[in-house]
């Protein structure tokens, strides 16, 4: 008989676009844990499988993961079962905001050992394109990505990935700060993107978690002042925690109405506005608020096709940005987590246990929270 450690406990997904029939499987660790499945239609079933403890190539580091964050992707995925054109057309893993800690490392591997504590980044070129070689590998169309498919995330026991796109964790970093590089990343990209540097007044779009990194990257940058936008008043409250100077709770304004209350809190119109949410209303307002000769980053991504006022934009040369993903930012994103220059830990705001995956996507399906941190490690649930 086996041993169960031979074994992973993943969280994977299943679906068909057009039938929208999606299922949710947790596979078990030889029989200690049941596999779920969750269909579109509330149809529960229970099964249990088993796979084998995937061996790390010459260039590959094998990880028992610790700390897994849940992306919006990641239930847009579960429920859709695809963004934009990607696609979910096999079973595919879930998660790409994760830690852990080396187990294994390939025979090429000499910066990292087992024991060392690292960050991983989930993006990895497949080939030295013209993207990678000026520095802008995220732009790579071959790019491997966890959890975009047809590529498998992280949300499981054990995980192999590149030992180049996996960073060692100072002894002050948490596993958990750690899961939190990727979508902290976002916000670094973002705000170099749009240009954020000492005395910028910032107007952030959305205070989901995308945004409050924002917040906090846009300060630690050097941003006077940042306001932000958000239906909810729980979220505005946590963009107040982590650094935001003013929060405009948004009812029924139009873009207009909210541009306007921007510029009344701020005292001007900013230079810089980062939106993201997506939502059509969203970018409009963006573009009324941001200032002549300002920029707009657009980080939410919604619908392909949304109507804009882009001739206001245009006469009044402000530049709209799009940001993809991000590249280079672990690096001085462990440097700013390791010196205590910004805060994340505050993002986290539930925990579960891998085996109760099902229930922690349904709670960030529910928008509870902030941040959702699922627990990959079973002898090891701290931060």
């Amino acid at each position: 008989m086996t041993h169960p450690e031979h074994f992973l406990l993943l969280l994977f997904f299943q679906g068909s676009a057009s039938s929208k029939s999606f299922r949710f499987r947790l596979l078990g660790d030889g029989g200690v844990n049941d596999l779920l499945d969750i269909a579109a239609n509330s149809a529960r079933k229970r099964s249990q499988e088993n796979r084998p403890i995937p061996e790390p190539g010459p260039n590959e580091v094998l990880l028992r993961m610790h700390s897994v964050g849940i992306c919006g992707s990641d239930v847009h995925y579960w429920q859709h079962g695809r963004i934009g054109d990607f696609v979910v057309k096999d079973p595919m893993v879930l998660g790409h905001e994760g830690s852990g800690t080396v187990v294994k490392v390939g025979s090429g591997v000499t910066r990292l050992k087992p024991g060392d504590r690292v960050a991983i980044e989930p993006g990895v070129p497949r080939e030295t394109d013209e993207f990678c070689k000026t520095g802008r590998y995220n732009l790579s169309p071959t790019i491997f990505f966890c959890a975009t498919p047809p590529d498998d995330g992280n949300l499981c026991r054990y995980y192999k990935h590149s030992a180049s796109y996996c960073y060692k964790l100072p002894d002050n970093v948490t596993f958990e700060e750690g899961a939190l590089i990727e979508p902290l990343s976002v916000g670094i990209h973002a705000c170099k993107r749009a240009g954020v540097t000492l005395g910028s007044k910032v107007f952030v779009c959305g205070s989901g978690p995308i945004g409050l990194v924002n917040v906090i990257v846009a300060k630690m940058m050097g941003a006077a002042t940042v306001v932000v936008t958000d239906l909810s008043a729980s979220r505005l409250q946590k963009a107040k925690e982590v650094g935001a100077d003013f929060t405009i709770q948004v009812k029924n304004e139009t873009p207009q109405e909210v541009a306007s209350k921007v510029e009344s809190l701020l005292g001007c119109m900013p230079e810089i506005t980062v939106e993201c949410t997506g939502v059509q209303a969203c970018i409009q307002a963006g573009i009324y608020a941001t200032r002549s000769g300002g920029t707009l980053v657009l980080v939410g991504l919604g619908p392909e096709m949304v109507t804009v006022p882009i001739v206001n934009a245009a006469v009044r040369e402000v530049d709209i940005r799009g940001i993809f993903r991000y590249c280079n930012t672990w690096p001085v994103a462990i440097f700013l987590l390791a010196s205590k220059r910004i805060n994340v830990k505050p993002l986290v705001t539930h925990r579960f246990p891998l085996e109760k995956a099902l229930e922690a996507f349904e709670a960030t399906k529910r928008g509870e929270g902030v941040k959702v941190m699922l627990k990959c490690d079973p002898t090891d649930h701290n931060p």
